[in-house]
């Protein structure tokens, strides 16, 4: 141990006994495509933020355009645009809500299973390998966890 820290992994980053480097590395790939689909599940989110401001921007532009003295055009706009499904009968949030339900839910099931099933529900394992092969040991900044585990 040096500066207060340890040069051994945790626990909870280790494999268990008698687990396969196949198994290790196929985990690692599912916790791979998992934070894939975290990532698109933040671009949906983005997509529900941005299309709601956009939403009220326009409810703006149009009351702005009937003050201007264009009223066709705003009428057009609250007609046509303001409140408008963005895909057949659902708002973004309606889009979010079936995501996260159905795809998002059964994917995170999926990967904390055979987590479960197969690693005793450590996380990480792969990545936490491929730290201990490329770090080096014993030189600052390279320390296997930070010294509050102890």
């Amino acid at each position: 141990m040096a500066n207060g820290y340890s040069d051994n992994p945790d626990d909870a980053h280790q494999r268990p006994a008698g687990m396969s480097d196949k198994t290790v590395e196929a985990l690692g790939k599912l916790s791979e495509a998992l934070e894939t689909v975290e990532d698109a599940r933040g671009h949906l989110y983005a997509f529900h933020r941005l299309t709601g401001s956009a939403d009220l921007a326009l409810g703006e532009a149009a009351r702005l355009l009937r003050e201007a003295g264009h009223a066709d055009l705003a009428e057009r706009a609250e007609r046509d645009m303001i409140g408008r499904n963005v895909i057949d009968g659902r708002w973004t949030f309606q889009i979010v809500e079936e995501y996260d339900d159905g795809y998002h839910a059964e994917f995170v099931a999926l990967e904390r299973d055979a987590r479960d099933e197969f690693a005793d529900g450590r996380r990480h394992l792969y990545e936490a390998e491929m730290k201990e092969s490329r770090r080096t040991k014993g030189i600052g900044g390279h320390e296997a966890r930070p010294n509050h585990y102890f």
